[in-house]
């Protein structure tokens, strides 16, 4: 009777560890999921490294043609 109730006992014990690892690793896979879409989310909303080296040398050839202006603005002044 003693080793019926303990494979009874060891049994169910087996069942709750077995139903709990099952539930943990239908969590994992679900934050796995959850983490790929945000890291494609992400990957669509900012910019790469080339596109801001890119957009600052847009500015930066901007500024020097402005400043190439300027400069001959000052010169025409200057002479008259």
């Amino acid at each position: 009777m003693e080793m019926v109730l303990w494979n009874v006992l060891l049994s169910f014990l087996l069942a709750i560890v077995g139903w709990i690892i099952r539930e943990k690793s239908e969590e994992l896979h679900r934050i796995q999921i959850l983490l790929n879409k945000t890291r494609e989310e992400v990957a669509k909303e900012y910019l790469t490294r080339a596109e801001v080296h890119a957009d600052i040398a847009r500015v930066l050839d901007r500024l020097d043609r402005l400043d190439v202006k300027i400069d001959r603005l000052m010169e025409h002044r200057n002479a008259n």
